[in-house]
């Protein structure tokens, strides 16, 4: 989860308190108030007010109404109290044991198909927890959507040293995963006549590289550019992820040179490349739920229609965890990564027996980028060993690299890893300034996303090939 998460948070909080008053929704908390901490005396109204939510008297209108009351007392606590309601959630209104031990031996003991048939869909009806009743009343109200889909970005960050949370976090996933399947989005793309409200949302939600400005939006948003998000019809002012395309003549391979404002407006009707250099996801409680495969064929079919002329679509995109992974190797296992003649490249510059530590040693130098004598000493380094970093570096079967594990898995190859493609702060620090094209090939995309999901192979193009 990123810094920023617990301040986007709380700002959604305060939009749905207001949303919710303002609308009628609810008649506030428990009528007395909680304490923010929610201690023990307040623990046991608050399970009065869930019992309540569960029984579902009166009509729909009624249930909405408690629904609501019962989003605004989780409003209303603070981040101790909201994890001891969360805590509540997970304990008291888990499944039944009994009930499900009761419906396996009756279907054990089934005399016919009808008994069988009976028992099994109690079974079925056992294994849901109250708490997936109670939560799927927030599906009716206005902002109830985004409010569960934030209520777990929180849960999110106490379920990791939590395992009674964590079945919890897995229920509400499987909530939001039926609601958010892709046949209920809606494409749209984004350009500068998009109202301000949702123009703001994209520069707060980016998460690759960093709006500064109005301007830079609107550069970003220009004749030659291309913006699309996927929204859900609960949320239509909230986009869930997004996409920024580059329209260009041949691949790019420098990010400052693509977002750079002063240079001249390309015409996209001359552009044979479009060159996708930002996708974010923008709510941290749909973790887990997959939108970009869709987004980038959907996509690429929306551009074709558009623009024919188009022939190659690729990705600028960043290697978070290059460095990472060197700085591992500074134990030991870095005499398998280099060959003799870098030892004595190295060596003869910094003086340090380590080359790992000989290159951290020449990468924390402020002006390294602007020294010839340096980085014609790291550049064939440091791409060889990220090309190995990216084909052979895996968790399991997959790819280590979550960015690589993303294209790769959606059917394109490594085609070309670029030197100071990216000289910000961030590129510097996570990946010593390399960024890598991921390049959609439309007539191999099938073949290298079963090639890698079903047998780990990375489809990788010669430039990359070459280097290893």
């Amino acid at each position: 989860m990123n810094d920023h998460a617990p301040s986007i948070l709380d700002r959604t909080l305060k939009r749905f308190r207001r949303a919710w008053r303002l609308g009628g929704m609810g008649r506030g908390p428990l009528k007395d108030g909680v304490a923010p901490d929610l201690p023990d005396a307040d623990a046991g109204r608050l399970r009065q007010q869930i019992d309540a939510c569960l029984e579902a008297r009166g009509g729909q209108v009624s249930a909405r109404a408690r629904a609501a009351e019962l989003g605004e007392t989780y409003l209303v606590l603070d981040p101790t109290g909201r994890r001891r309601f969360l805590e509540i959630l997970a304990q008291d209104y888990d499944v039944d044991k009994a009930a499900v031990d009761a419906a396996i031996e009756a279907r054990q003991e089934a005399g016919d198909e009808a008994e069988r048939r009976h028992a099994e869909s109690y079974l079925r009806e056992a294994l849901v927890p109250p708490r997936v009743k109670l939560l799927s009343q927030f599906n009716e109200l206005s902002q109830g959507v985004k409010f569960l889909v934030d209520l777990r970005a929180e849960l999110m960050m106490f379920a990791a040293e939590d395992v009674r949370l964590q079945t919890l976090d897995a229920d509400i996933h499987a909530l939001l995963a039926s609601w958010f399947d892709i046949g209920f989005l809606d494409l749209r793309r984004i350009t500068w006549e998009t109202p301000a409200t949702l123009l703001e949302k994209l520069i707060e939600y980016e998460a690759v590289h960093a709006i500064l400005s109005w301007d830079d939006l609107k550069n970003r948003l220009g004749d030659d550019r291309r913006c699309y998000a996927y929204f859900h019809p609960r949320m239509p002012d909230e986009p869930l992820i997004f996409v920024q395309v580059a329209l260009v003549e041949g691949m790019s391979d420098n990010v400052q040179g693509l977002l750079d404002e002063d240079a001249p407006p390309g015409d996209p009707e001359e552009a044979d490349t479009a060159i996708f250099y930002s996708i974010s996801n923008c709510h941290l409680g749909l973790a887990g739920i997959n939108f970009g495969n869709f987004l980038i064929k959907r996509v690429v079919d929306d551009l074709v229609m558009e623009l024919p002329n188009l022939e190659t679509f690729a990705t600028l995109s960043p290697i978070p965890g290059f460095r990472d992974w060197l700085r591992e190797h500074a134990d030991g296992g870095q005499i398998t990564l280099f060959e003799d003649s870098e030892f004595q490249s190295l060596q003869s510059i910094t003086g340090a027996v380590d080359p790992v530590e000989a290159i951290e040693s020449l990468l924390e130098q402020p002006d390294w980028i602007s020294r010839t004598d340096l980085t014609s000493v790291l550049e064939p380094i440091l791409m060889r060993l990220c090309a190995r970093y990216l084909m052979q570096s895996r968790n399991g079967q997959r790819a280590r690299n979550r960015v690589a594990h993303f294209h790769l898995s959606n059917g394109a190859r490594i085609e070309r890893i670029n030197w100071l493609a990216d000289t910000s702060a961030r590129g510097l620090s996570q990946s010593a300034g390399l960024m890598v094209n991921y390049r959609y090939k439309l007539e191999d995309i099938e073949q290298n996303h079963e090639a890698y999901t079903g047998k780990g192979e990375v489809a990788t193009g010669p430039a990359v090939k070459k280097l290893i």
